[in-house]
C-alpha cells in the first residue's frame, strides 16, 4: 500500500490527531528530526513525546462524568409507589398489586407555555401595558400556529396581567373545537422567581421581591406542572400564557436543573415552550421558545 493511501486510510478511521502521529513517525523514520536511521535509541524518546501530546483513545477519557443528583421520580409528590407505601388495605381479600395499578397515572400531560406578545413598555400601570399593534399580530400568528398543530386543547390558562390576558384572548379565537375555557390566574403574574446565577447588572430586584415573587411562582409551578391524575384517561394538551421569567423558571424546575440558571435562557414574544410529563414522572422539553413560525421581521423579545 502506498504512503498516500495509508495516510488517507488512517485519516478516515482516526481523524487528524492520528494522522499527525503517523506523519511524525514517518518523518522520524526518514531522519527528518536530525538523526540517522540507525539511531533508534535517540529517536524513540522524541516520538514518545509526540504520543504523550495525544489524548488516550479510551471511552472513559471522552465521556464527561455525571454531575449533580439522580433524577427524582417523586419530584411532584405524586409517585404512586410512594403514595401507596404504608397505605392501609380496605380488606384482607383485596389484591395490593391491583390497587396500586389502579392508582397509577396512565395519561401524558402536554403543557404549552406561551410568552405574551410585545406590549407597551411606557405604560405607567398594568392596565396601560397593553399589546402593541405588532404584539397583536404576534398573538394572531401564535394562535394560527397552535391551531395548525391539530391538537385538542383542554384549557387555556393565563396570567391576570393585561398583556398576557390580551394575548390569550387573541389566541383563543384560533383554537379548534367548540371553545376552550379561559382561566385567569394571579399566581402566573410576572416576577423575580429566584436570584439568578451568574448575576446581571441591568436588573437587580430587592431581596424582598425575590422572597415574595419566588414563593408565588413556585406555588404556580406546583399547581400546574405535575404528572396526570390517575383518573385522567386520555393525553391532555393545556396552554398557559404567561411571562418569560415564569416560563424559564418552570423549565428549570421541571427538568430538575438548577433553578438559579433561569436567566440564562431567552424567549421571544409569542413563542411556544412545550413540556411533556409522562405518567412515570419523566419530563421532556420538546421545544424551548419556538418562534420559527413568525417572519423574521416580527420577532421581538421585549
Amino acid at each position: 500500500m502506498s504512503y498516500r493511501k495509508t495516510l488517507k486510510l488512517i485519516c478516515g478511521f482516526a481523524g487528524g490527531s492520528a494522522v499527525l502521529v503517523f506523519a511524525a513517525a514517518a518523518a522520524d523514520s526518514r531522519g527528518y528530526f536530525g538523526e540517522q536511521r540507525g539511531e533508534a535509541a535517540s529517536r524513540w524518546p522524541k516520538f514518545t513525546v509526540l504520543r504523550a501530546a495525544q489524548p488516550a483513545w479510551t471511552p472513559a477519557k471522552h465521556t464527561p462524568a455525571p454531575t449533580g443528583h439522580a433524577w427524582d421520580f417523586n419530584w411532584d409528590k405524586r409517585d404512586p409507589s410512594v403514595l401507596s407505601n404504608g397505605k392501609k388495605k380496605e380488606s384482607a381479600t383485596e389484591d395490593p398489586s391491583s390497587e396500586q395499578d389502579n392508582g397509577k397515572p396512565k395519561a401524558t400531560r402536554n403543557i404549552l407555555l406561551i410568552r405574551h406578545s410585545q406590549y407597551n413598555l411606557s405604560g405607567n400601570s398594568d392596565k396601560e401595558r397593553i399589546l402593541t399593534p405588532l404584539g397583536r399580530e404576534q398573538a394572531e400568528l401564535t394562535g394560527q400556529r397552535l391551531a395548525a398543530l391539530g391538537l385538542k386543547y383542554d384549557v387555556l390558562i393565563h396570567s391576570s396581567m393585561a398583556r398576557a390576558t390580551e394575548t390569550a384572548h387573541i389566541i383563543s379565537k384560533h383554537l379548534p373545537g367548540p371553545g376552550v375555557d379561559l382561566v385567569s390566574c394571579d399566581l402566573l403574574r410576572e416576577g423575580a422567581p429566584i436570584e439568578p446565577v451568574p448575576p446581571v447588572t441591568h436588573w437587580k430586584p430587592d431581596a424582598v421581591q425575590y422572597h415574595e415573587d419566588g414563593a408565588r411562582i413556585e406555588a404556580a409551578f406546583r399547581r400546574y406542572i405535575h404528572r396526570a391524575d390517575p383518573k385522567q384517561k386520555e393525553d391532555s394538551y393545556e396552554i398557559i400564557v404567561c411571562h418569560a421569567n415564569v416560563i424559564r423558571y418552570f423549565v428549570c424546575r421541571a427538568l430538575q436543573f438548577p433553578p438559579e440558571g433561569w436567566l440564562r435562557m431567552g424567549l421571544n414574544n409569542g413563542s411556544i415552550t412545550w413540556l411533556t410529563i409522562r405518567p412515570s414522572g419523566r419530563v421532556a422539553l420538546r421545544t424551548l421558545g419556538d418562534a420559527g413560525f413568525m417572519p423574521p421581521d416580527k420577532l421581538t423579545r421585549t
